[in-house]
């Protein structure tokens, strides 16, 4: 389907990118990840309506409606762009409206990425480069710590992976790459174009 097609049949608006930049270098700009990209990762990539997904710098809030939608499972965006989380509370009305069944399962929080207190049940994490590696790295130290209150099968997945990313996790943590997801067609020209996911070694 078309982008446009899925942002109809999830009764959302989620197209275009953010226009000017973040006023701190530490934050990227907002591009939703193409759908056509999360049909081929979640033809490799099994999820569970257990599962409880963050998506960070989650913009809009696409992948989150995409998930509810096909999983009824647990969601929640991290978004610090007052507009884009204003858009991403309006789209979770209107997503609500025609999807009742994701009621209590699809959350927003409103702030900095590394504020946001990971939960005990969280254990899916999605990154499209959103931000520096120093913000990506207290990120994971914050997922670490919370695995001290409740142990637990945790994964990173990292679309469009930049190497500082890549690096910190394969030389400074207990995660290792679990599976690589290539994209082909329109999204296979660059190498960076893909899908990375890192599990945590227990």
């Amino acid at each position: 389907m078309r982008e446009k097609d899925y942002d109809k049949l999830l009764n959302i608006r989620t197209e275009g990118v953010q226009l000017g930049f973040n006023k701190s270098f530490h934050y990227h700009r907002y591009e939703p990840t193409p759908y056509s990209a999360l049909e081929v990762l979640f033809r490799d990539y099994d999820l569970k309506s257990s599962d409880r997904i963050v998506d960070f710098g989650c913009g809009k809030g696409r992948l989150l409606f995409y998930i509810n939608y096909l999983w009824n499972a647990y969601v929640t965006g991290v978004e610090m762009n007052e507009e884009l989380y204003t858009e991403a509370i309006r789209n979770r009305d209107s997503f609500l409206m025609e999807n009742k069944k994701g009621k209590d399962k699809v959350h927003f929080y409103y702030g900095l990425a590394q504020d946001y207190q990971i939960d005990s049940f969280d254990n899916r994490f999605y990154f499209f480069n959103p931000f520096s590696i120093q913000v990506f790295m207290n990120i994971v130290n914050n997922i670490l710590r919370s695995m001290e209150r409740a142990e637990r099968q945790v994964d990173l997945v990292l679309y469009y992976p930049s190497e500082e990313y890549i690096y910190f996790l394969e030389n400074q943590t207990a995660f290792a790459l679990k599976q690589e997801v290539k994209l082909r067609g329109n999204y296979g020209h660059n190498a960076n174009d893909r899908f990375l996911i890192y599990r945590l070694v227990l």
